[in-house]
């Protein structure tokens, strides 16, 4: 796992969404597994994904990630994918039917938190989720520079 991002303890990633965790209140996370052809697993292992702006739909009772762009890896035979092309996504049927559900609620969305490896194979986590209006974006910056302060503050006086 020479290329995936690790952040913290044994958590590592090959993208992650972090505009996400700014605009939106998450509500509930999924795993879920993502077909994708060699050339995207090779290039998704080269940390070439980008989950900015992506998004989840449901259609006919199938989950697809839409606007998630992954870079044509340079050694692939095939070089005429579409980097942004709509991708399946591998949940059970009570998954994508809670999912179906809270698409049709106003105001929620299905948005890509991360792609991650998991037993050799590459996982996207999903969080269904609701937009932070911009009070909620300045508290939760305070929130994390007061947390920020805190903790230095302590190690300061260990």
């Amino acid at each position: 796992m020479k290329n995936a991002t690790t952040k913290n303890k044994g958590e590592s990633y090959y993208a992650k969404n972090k505009k996400a965790y700014h605009d939106y209140i998450i509500l509930e996370n999924f795993e879920a597994g993502v077909v994708l052809n060699g050339a995207e697993v090779k290039a998704i292992k080269k940390s070439q994904a980008n989950l900015k702006g992506a998004f989840v739909t449901v259609e006919n009772s199938e989950a697809f990630l839409k606007q998630a762009h992954v870079t044509n890896y340079k050694f692939a035979d095939i070089k005429a994918l579409d980097p942004v092309r709509p991708r399946k996504l591998l949940l059970s049927k009570k998954e994508i039917t809670t999912l179906a559900q809270n698409l049709e609620q106003k105001g929620t969305t299905i948005i890509p938190l991360e792609l991650y490896p998991k037993n050799g194979l590459i996982k996207l986590r999903i969080g269904i989720c609701k937009g932070k209006k911009t009070y909620d974006k300045r508290e939760t910056l305070k929130k994390r520079t007061q947390d920020l302060e805190v903790n230095q503050a302590v190690k300061r006086y260990k």
